[in-house]
């Protein structure tokens, strides 16, 4: 079983400023991933339908806890990693060249592998269809 490290957000120092003012606050906390993981992340393309997200990582690196929206992910690299979300724990092994689709989802994830994680992310703006709290932990087929 995979234990999960609890973040404590209220004493995290020097909590960056994101780009144009964008930010997305969901219960006092800011869940932006280019916020919460700025080393990682960075906007590739922004308008009002969607927002193009490029990320990066290393093995063993893991990322702070982060909100995607409904998304459709391309994976650049092939990766292996761990994503949890509260008592629950997914690993993940994709190769390159997938296109998977990401519902709206809050999760850390952590490069268990021994390979370079590079992915892009196309986030859809608009609502999110209602879920009902068992929808699966990272991407789908």
């Amino acid at each position: 079983m995979h234990t999960e490290a609890r973040i404590s957000w209220e004493n995290r120092p020097g909590r960056p400023i994101p780009p144009r003012g964008r930010t997305v606050l969901l219960c006092g906390m800011d869940l932006d991933p280019v916020v919460t993981n700025p080393d990682a992340y960075r906007v590739l393309f922004e308008n009002d339908r969607v927002r193009v997200l490029e990320y990066r990582d290393t093995p063993g690196h893991r990322t702070q806890p982060h909100r995607h929206p409904d998304s459709v992910m391309y994976t650049l690299s092939s990766f292996r990693r761990r994503l949890g979300s509260g008592d629950r724990e997914v690993d993940v092994e994709l190769p390159a060249g997938e296109v998977r689709w990401l519902g709206a989802q809050e999760h850390y994830g952590e490069n268990t592998g021994d390979t370079e994680t590079h992915t892009i992310f196309v986030e859809l703006k608009e609502p999110a269809a209602p879920t009902t709290g068992d929808q699966p932990l990272g991407p789908a087929d």
